[in-house]
């Protein structure tokens, strides 16, 4: 009687401690499911950014020269409407009803004042109408072409907005590379496919045509400097050797590269597509051979070409751009607030 309630005791010991084994291994193994919940939006997300790119391919007579064509490029930037407005709109005509007006004024003197039509010739020296109208009028033709080109020149050099995106570019002999700092500072070096036929121009690099997406000979690269499509880029652009100039004629963009020194400009292009341009200064003996060109891709696009690249990283496109802009130390304009610092902030939570 006496071992059968000590086997009882023992059976309910054993059913108590399995019990509470149970249960500890129920609450650890909870954190673990939440971890592995918690975890699986963190994975989406990176695969959401994960690494993937095919070269756009460009759409014939887009962001390239034309055969026969005598004008400017069509514009894929607000800036190069502007512009070409005032070349189209503005200067042509001027130029036109000049020109018209001195042929004219030509064909008269020779019909009309030659030897044989007037053979005694007029001795008029002063006529105070016509002095003054040929003063007053090339002003105003002056002050009618200053007042759109002076707006454009401020408008292409205004500083870049806060929070915009930096890309790095350096020319060299004869090829141009593109730094990322604010996506992890990896580099891109550009070099022009060589021409299918003729001498080989760039050692190590394949022919143009090699691919379905390659564009023009001798404005085609093996590594386009890829942007962002409908945002403001700063470009910060120098070189490691000579003057060199990045131009891209279809976005209205062109800025020296100068050694030892930074020059910044804004560029802004309004919708994805590849577009071509050349350096534009006299750099040596493959001066030819140095294209440019620009792909760009919308937003989330860019991210996944980002992280084709080791180390990369994605730039934050949310942070508000507003209207403020990123303005140098001491060149901020009169009546502009200075900008907070930041890193008062938590030293003065610390303090608290």
């Amino acid at each position: 009687m006496k071992s059968g309630t000590n086997a009882s005791a023992v059976s309910q010991s054993v059913k108590a401690l399995g019990i509470s084994l149970a249960s500890v291994l129920a609450v650890a193994a909870t954190p673990a499911f939440a971890q592995d919940a918690a975890s699986a939006p963190a994975a989406a997300a990176t695969e959401a950014v994960a690494g993937s790119y095919t070269p756009m391919k460009p759409t014939p007579g887009v962001g390239m020269p034309v055969p026969e064509g005598i004008g400017l490029q069509d514009q894929y930037s607000k800036l190069g409407e502007y512009g070409a407005w005032i070349h189209n709109g503005v200067l042509l005509p001027i130029i036109t009803v000049i020109c018209l007006l001195v042929l004219a004024l030509l064909i008269i003197v020779v019909l009309r004042y030659n030897r044989r039509a007037n053979p005694v010739a007029s001795k008029t020296s002063h006529n105070t109408l016509i002095e003054v109208i040929w003063t007053l009028v090339p002003v105003l033709i002056l002050i009618g072409i200053a007042v759109p080109s002076i707006d454009l020149i401020a408008k292409q050099y205004k500083p870049a907005p806060k929070g915009a995106l930096t890309i790095k570019v350096t020319g060299n002999q004869w090829f141009w590379t593109y730094g990322y700092p604010d996506n992890g500072d990896f580099e891109v070096v550009s070099n022009m496919l060589n021409p299918v036929t003729g001498p080989t121009i760039n050692n190590g690099i394949r022919k143009v045509g090699s691919e379905p997406w390659d564009g023009p000979s001798h404005l085609e690269v093996d590594n386009r400097m890829v942007v962002p499509a409908g945002e403001p880029i700063r470009l910060q652009i120098t070189a490691s050797d000579v003057i060199h100039s990045f131009a891209v004629p279809s976005l209205w963009f062109k800025l020296d590269a100068v050694p030892g020194r930074i020059n910044e400009k804004v560029l802004m292009i309004d919708k994805p597509g590849v577009y071509y341009g050349q350096c534009s200064e006299l750099c040596g003996a493959k001066h030819g051979y140095m294209p440019i060109a620009v792909e760009a891709l919308p937003r989330d696009k860019y991210n996944a070409w980002v992280m084709t690249h080791p180390g990369a990283k994605v730039d934050n496109p949310n942070a508000p751009a507003g209207s403020e802009t990123d303005y140098l130390p001491g060149e901020e304009p009169a009546g502009a607030a200075p900008a907070a610092d930041a890193s008062a902030a938590p030293a003065a939570v610390e303090a608290e």
